[in-house]
């Protein structure tokens, strides 16, 4: 009997969009191809190696990130993870718990945009000392509130959103790394994070991405390891 195929995750050589889904496929033990496409160099950061297949993998609605597993076709992000929590039944335990997890989801992906428009902003260096002003008052002061009452993002159980608050985190100590010292609490969750097995595991191997964050365009992040 042939293997049956893996499902595959197409996103951008980079962590963007995709890293917290990666994320929680590999901690799931969610088989799965992870789909690169690579931009071209400036000045042009050509998207033809999406571009060429882009109409041809028989999404409704194609972009990128996608999932695709056999005849299932999805993509945006939020329904990709969503979808992938589902099966594994990490979206929370009762009503409560989902209506909180959803809530975080929201306020997570409005950070995400908040530090790509930055991220992609030829005047990023001048708008970096805002951009962290924002960031830690309205993103990383109250997270670290909430796990100091909580042990995941969630409550007592870890859920999906872990993945996605791991990534901003993550790329907010990126972007400065002095903000390590100021949060304690958020250093501590991280590092739980990056102790699960199969994330440790997935982290120590030759498929984890760490650099790029961002694609080739942007202003920060793009480069690869001097960011």
């Amino acid at each position: 009997m042939a293997e049956q195929a893996k499902p595959k995750l197409g996103y951008w050589k980079i962590r963007g969009f995709a890293q917290p889904i990666r994320l929680l496929m590999k901690y799931t033990n969610t088989p799965f191809e992870d789909v690169l496409y690579v931009q071209g160099d400036g000045p042009e950061f050509s998207r033809q190696s999406w571009l060429d297949v882009k109409f041809n993998l028989g999404l409704d609605f194609p972009d990128l990130p996608y999932y695709i597993d056999g005849d299932f076709k999805i993509t945006e992000s939020s329904a990709i993870i969503r979808y992938i929590a589902d099966k594994n039944n990490l979206l929370g335990k009762d009503p409560e718990t989902r209506a909180w997890v959803k809530m975080l989801e929201n306020v997570i992906v409005t950070w995400r945009g908040r530090n790509a428009r930055a991220a992609y902003n030829p005047n990023f260096e001048e708008m970096k000392a805002e951009l962290l002003e924002e960031v830690e008052t309205k993103y990383l002061q109250k997270f670290a509130s909430i796990l100091d009452k909580k042990q995941w993002a969630g409550g007592d159980e870890l859920t999906y959103v872990d993945f996605l608050l791991y990534e901003y985190v993550d790329v907010a100590f990126a972007m400065e790394p002095s903000l390590r010292e100021k949060y304690p609490k958020l250093v501590e969750y991280t590092n739980k994070i990056e102790a699960l097995p199969t994330i440790k595991s997935y982290m120590e191997s030759a498929e984890f991405i760490k650099y790029p964050i961002n694609s080739k365009a942007a202003f920060w992040g793009g480069k690869g390891v001097s960011l």
